[in-house]
């Protein structure tokens, strides 16, 4: 497991989303992860929509059940998979920013519901959900077998995990974990970077069965060229944008450093991206 010099708590997290909001709503759009291409002919937004597809077809929805987005991010996610399968959906986020525009999609919605909750101090009810998904979220938790202790809890028994996660690969090298891994868990507040071999292994230690791993990261990766290419567009044409990077009272500024270097640990096959599928027994 990669661990980051600097301790990276559940408030840094927060107030990475919370002071960086504006550009991710306008780099990354209303959907806060990764983008899936078969063909490499399709567009972005097609391509998140297409992340998120593949993850639902995985789960066996049917209407009526309660699923939990765990770190909903702007409650894209939730409102696709209500509108496409008629499920209900609980989405959890630490950050305040994310839960104001969420909420805007809970107000047409009476399917969705969305909270501000720490995932590893949640005060669901065991048996609470049919599902329990997160899409690029488990990297933030501190404690990562308490986070599949709390989706084993929750969930109901015969329910599904589907989780989408960034992973460092299996044995990475020292210049890997120095140049690229470490950097990226600082600059991106990730208290830590698993690997599949470790997700695997909290998942069955919290009692889950693992159903199957599929390895994304050559279908994914073109969403960093993409990122790296709108940040240097929106550098060199917008001066709100060099304000910020040169203004040092911005914590989170670092993190510009990490989207280009995200893109070169993926081409160098030093970060994977994975989904993991699980159920309880």
């Amino acid at each position: 497991m990669i661990v980051p010099r600097e301790i990276q708590t559940t408030d840094a997290v927060a107030e990475h989303y919370d002071e960086l909001d504006p550009f991710y709503r306008e780099i990354w759009g209303e959907h806060v992860h990764h983008g899936l291409w078969t063909s490499g002919r399709e567009a972005p937004d097609e391509a998140v929509e297409a992340l998120v597809a593949h993850l639902a077809d995985t789960l066996d929805l049917r209407p009526g059940q309660h699923v939990c987005d765990v770190g909903c991010g702007y409650g894209a996610t939730a409102e696709w998979l209500a509108r496409h399968y008629d499920v209900r959906v609980t989405g959890v986020t630490v950050s305040s920013a994310q839960l104001r525009q969420a909420r805007t999609r809970s107000t047409a919605s009476p399917l969705l519901h969305f909270i501000r909750q720490d995932w590893l101090e949640n005060t669901f009810a065991d048996e609470t959900f049919d599902h329990v998904i997160a899409i690029e979220s488990s990297e933030h938790m501190s404690d990562k077998q308490r986070f599949f202790d709390e989706v084993f809890r929750t969930l109901r028994p015969g329910g599904r995990l589907a989780i989408y996660a960034w992973l460092a690969r299996d044995g990475a090298r020292r210049w890997e974990e120095r140049y690229l891994l470490e950097p990226i868990c600082r600059e991106g507040r990730l208290p830590s970077m698993g690997s599949e071999a470790e997700y695997r292994a909290w998942a069955s230690n919290a009692g889950l069965v693992v159903d199957g791993f599929e390895d994304l990261s050559a279908r994914v990766r073109r969403t960093w060229a993409l990122c790296t290419r709108r940040v240097a567009t929106k550098l060199l044409t917008h001066s709100r944008y060099r304000r910020y990077l040169l203004d040092a009272r911005a914590k989170n500024r670092i993190f510009a450093l990490s989207v280009p270097r995200i893109w070169i640990a993926y081409l160098t096959g030093s970060m994977r991206y994975g989904l993991l599928r699980a159920h309880k027994p």
